[in-house]
């Protein structure tokens, strides 16, 4: 371990010293923090806030090696905002950290919803609850949407036997699961009102932002980047009016929308090219041109002024 390679002891009387350094290159953290910045464009306050943590975790395990003794710090987390704003990746990268410091044994992340924890008859919820806990296990559980799991205008619902359950583990088991609630911002705060319990045993807040719309165009431009795809400068400027139309409409989802517009684009470009015909270079098989973009009903619907 780099602590003992860190741990020197400089003479006799002196105390034992850890070299930061070190221990930090050979928990791995840097590397899954650099990857955290490479996959996601933006979000700043949510990268400050991870790197925090990693931060107090590493300076705790430095604590724990030099014999300074203190409580283990509570690691579940609540992840509001609004769909496609990278709360899933990074949960990933969490669970990376907290497995590379030693806080969770395996590191894997296991994310579920309501219909996975909760069941449709008596005697039904429970089992299925303790299964998804049972895989969860020496890793993350992240919870989408987790406010479905109390459904205060039915009182026969039954959630709260899953939140009663997911209580328990969280508090006697919290050495070997961290569990993260994820969901839009305002309901994530009407679900603590309604269950105090769960709220005092959530240490940290993380709220995602929205996506700027140059921000969603570099993203775009990340994806196709990917599959060796990319935007003629026309087709760029349209992808840009196309997102800024977008956000103003029902059902926006931030970098999934911009997902799904993309692949759209791509069956666009590939029936332009089939119907054309001829003899085509790597260029045209790249290239995203302005009519692949245009051709969405995006253009043809009005646009909210709100």
């Amino acid at each position: 371990m780099a602590e003992e390679a860190a741990l020197e002891t400089p003479g006799t009387g002196e105390q034992p010293v850890l070299d930061f350094s070190e221990v930090l290159a050979e928990s791995g953290v840097t590397g899954v923090l650099d990857q955290l910045d490479r996959d996601l464009v933006g979000l700043t306050p949510v990268k400050t806030r991870i790197r925090e943590i990693a931060a107090l975790l590493l300076v705790d395990r430095m604590r724990r090696t030099l014999g300074l003794t203190a409580q283990a710090p509570s690691l579940h987390m609540s992840f509001t905002g609004n769909p496609g704003t990278g709360k899933t990746t990074v949960a990933l990268r969490m669970a990376e950290i907290l497995h590379r410091l030693g806080y969770v044994r395996k590191g894997h992340l296991v994310a579920v919803t309501r219909d996975d924890l909760v069941g449709q008859y008596i005697g039904h919820t429970a089992p299925k609850t303790k299964e998804v806990l049972k895989r969860a296990m020496g890793g993350v559980l992240f919870i989408d949407e987790a406010y479905y799991l109390y459904r205060q205008e039915n009182e026969r619902d039954y959630g709260q036997e899953a939140i009663e359950i997911l209580l328990q583990v969280m508090e006697n088991q919290r050495e070997d699961l961290v569990v993260i609630l994820a969901g839009y911002k305002d309901r994530m705060a009407t679900f603590f009102r309604s269950n105090p319990g769960m709220r005092s045993r959530i240490a940290h807040h993380l709220d995602f932002p929205d996506y700027t719309a140059d921000e969603l165009v570099a993203i775009a431009k990340l994806m196709l980047a990917e599959q060796q795809y990319r935007f003629s400068p026309e087709a760029e400027a349209a992808f840009r009016e196309y997102v800024e139309r977008r956000m103003r409409q029902p059902n926006f989802a931030n970098a999934r929308s911009v997902r799904n517009a993309l692949d759209r684009a791509r069956l666009r470009q590939a029936n332009r090219l089939f119907a054309k015909g001829g003899r085509v270079t790597a260029e045209h098989l790249m290239t995203i041109e302005p009519e692949d973009i245009r051709a969405s009903r995006v253009f043809q619907e009005p646009v909210s002024e709100a």
